[in-house]
């Protein structure tokens, strides 16, 4: 049943409406940088930021479900990617500090708890240049059950946490995408 969730998750991670070759441009990556995955899912955007950084690079793919990860790790072998690094969460976020040029968030912000607390956290792993991205739903006017945050709710919790907007992309049909960095 998981694969199945995995499964569709990546079909609309990779649909053309949601612009993923877009998304995956503007983010900039370069062989080998590190990335964070955070709510992984099925993998979509891991396995291609890890095809991007290649073999000098690493890309962690965080879940709470070991199922997805799982998932995630038969696709790579299938692929040959060596990079992808399996991060279970079942409480805290445990990853190496100072070492990610990247941490991505796309469809996650919505089940978090206490967001400014969390993005506080987030800050001990990047690099001193490095940047978050956060991608998440916009609220659709037909039905949303709370798996969206507004984008301006986002860039407030962030600036709380300690950081900037780095940039605002206005491509993505029914979500709002947005990257940071840190306060000098």
């Amino acid at each position: 049943m998981r694969k199945i969730k995995a499964q569709i998750f990546n079909q609309k991670a990779a649909n053309p409406k949601n612009k993923p070759d877009e998304v995956i441009k503007a983010l900039d990556l370069k062989p080998g940088q590190v990335v964070a995955d955070i709510g992984a899912g099925g993998g979509y955007f891991t396995l291609r930021f890890a095809e991007i950084v290649g073999e000098t690079g690493k890309v962690y793919a965080v879940d709470t479900n070991p199922e997805f990860l799982q998932f995630i790790k038969e696709n790579a072998e299938k692929k040959k990617l060596n990079n992808v690094i399996l991060v279970l969460v079942k409480n805290e976020l445990d990853l190496p500090k100072g070492s990610f040029d990247l941490i991505f968030m796309r469809n996650v912000t919505h089940h978090l708890k206490n967001r400014i607390e969390y993005f506080k956290n987030l800050k001990q792993f990047l690099k001193s240049d490095g940047k978050i991205a956060i991608i998440e739903y916009n609220k659709s006017p037909i039905f949303h059950v709370g798996h969206y945050v507004p984008k301006e709710t986002i860039m407030q919790e962030m600036k709380h946490a300690g950081y900037l907007l780095d940039k605002e992309f206005n491509f993505l049909p029914k979500q709002h995408f947005t990257t940071y960095k840190l306060l000098s």
